[in-house]
C-alpha cells in the first residue's frame, strides 16, 4: 500500500471532541508524530509506531513525517485543536516547499480539530459572536515588535481577540505587556474570559474586568479572549454567559 501523510487536530483535550475522520486516520496509521504530549493523546496498539519529539523540532518533525510517508508508511502528525491554527500544518507545507520535489506529489490531508478559542467561546457563550481576531503571544518564531503592532491594530480596529501561548515561565512579560497595552486603549470594563485547559478534567473558567486582570491569570495552558467594546455579560449566579451581539448600531 502506498504511503500517505495525514495532519490532523486532536481537539482541545476531551476524547469526545476527536472528530470521526481523524479518528478513522489514526485507525489507519502506522505511525503518529507529534509533540510529545499530544502524541501521548493517541491510545497505543499493535502496528502502530508512536514518534515524540521536543515542541522546538516542528520542521525536522515534519521532514520526518515526510520521509516516512515517502518510504510508505500511513502518518499521522498530530496537533491539538485545530493543525492549522499555530500548528503543524504550517510546518509541513514549509518542509515540503524546501524539500525534494517529488514530496509535492506525496498524499497529504489536513484534518480539521476543535481549536482552543473556539472550545472557550463554545464553554462561556459566544464572545467571538462578530469579527474577532487571533494572536500568538509567543515570540519564539516572530519578534515582539510584530506582536505589539498586531495588538495595537487590533484593539484600534475594536475586534475580539483570541490571545494563544499567552504567559510562560520563560517570557512571563509578554502578557504584562498586553494588558498594558489594553489599559491604554480599552475602557477599564472590557471583558476578558481566561479559559485554562478547556474541556479537561482541570478545566477552570474566569471572567474579569479588564481593570482586574493581573498576568497571573493565564499560562500556557489558558486562551485568553478579549472582548469588544460590544461584548456583554448576562450574569447568572457563578456561570456568566458572555457574548458578542452580530449587529452593529449604524
Amino acid at each position: 500500500m502506498s504511503g500517505w501523510l495525514v495532519i490532523a487536530g486532536l481537539g482541545p483535550g476531551d476524547p469526545s471532541l476527536v472528530t470521526p475522520e481523524v479518528s478513522a486516520a489514526l485507525a489507519e496509521a502506522t505511525d503518529v508524530v507529534g509533540y510529545i504530549p499530544y502524541v501521548r493523546r493517541v491510545p497505543p496498539r499493535e502496528g502502530l509506531t508512536l514518534h515524540e519529539t521536543d515542541n522546538r523540532q516542528e520542521l525536522a518533525r515534519a521532514r520526518h513525517a515526510l520521509e516516512m510517508a515517502e518510504a510508505g508508511h500511513r502518518v499521522v502528525v498530530v496537533s491539538s485543536g485545530d493543525p492549522g491554527v499555530f500548528a503543524m500544518a504550517s510546518a509541513v507545507f514549509e518542509a515540503v516547499e524546501a524539500g525534494p520535489g517529488h514530496w509535492r506529489g506525496l498524499d497529504i490531508r489536513v484534518l480539521p480539530g476543535i481549536t482552543a478559542m473556539l472550545a472557550a467561546a463554545a464553554r462561556i457563550g459566544a464572545p467571538l459572536g462578530h469579527d474577532f481576531c487571533a494572536i500568538n503571544l509567543s515570540d519564539n518564531l516572530k519578534p515582539w515588535t510584530l506582536i505589539e503592532r498586531r495588538l495595537r491594530l487590533a484593539i484600534e480596529a475594536d475586534f475580539a481577540i483570541a490571545l494563544y501561548n499567552p504567559r510562560s515561565k520563560a517570557r512571563p512579560e509578554g502578557f504584562a505587556a498586553t494588558l498594558r497595552l489594553l489599559r491604554e486603549s480599552c475602557e477599564p470594563a472590557r471583558v476578558l474570559v481566561f479559559a485554562r485547559s478547556v474541556t479537561t478534567v482541570t478545566e477552570h473558567l474566569r471572567v474579569v474586568r479588564l481593570d482586574e486582570a493581573t498576568p497571573e491569570m493565564a499560562n500556557m495552558q489558558t486562551v485568553v479572549l478579549i472582548g469588544s467594546s460590544a461584548t456583554r455579560v448576562i450574569r447568572r449566579g457563578a456561570s456568566p454567559i458572555v457574548y458578542t451581539p452580530r449587529s452593529v448600531p449604524q
